[in-house]
């Protein structure tokens, strides 16, 4: 059964982890791991990537918008992609209101 190299920290400075020696670890070890976590994501075999399809998001459309100053401060302060957040909240919005009418 082939291994997975894994490092491993071996101290923390701060907020930083300090890494040590890689340890190995077999992938049955890491797959029951991985079916023990209820947050972990399935694990696909080759089936799930040989049928998988490509699915590209659609283009944005690029415009030119005026807004309140906080609300944008507020975007902001919740770090990077904000336009992408405030894109998020409007489609919520739409989709909200496509289903009551």
């Amino acid at each position: 059964m082939p291994s997975i190299s894994v490092v491993i920290p071996t101290e923390v400075e701060g907020s930083r982890a300090v890494f040590g020696a890689h340890q190995q670890i077999s992938r049955v070890i890491v797959e029951r791991a991985a079916k023990s976590d209820p947050d972990a994501a399935p694990i696909l075999g080759n089936e799930w990537f040989r049928t998988a399809k490509l699915v590209l998001t659609e283009r944005k459309v690029p415009i030119s918008l005026r807004m309140d100053r906080e609300v944008v401060e507020w975007f902001k302060a919740h770090g990077k992609r904000y336009q992408s957040r405030m894109n998020a909240v409007l489609k919520a919005y739409v989709y909200a209101h496509l289903e009551t009418g």
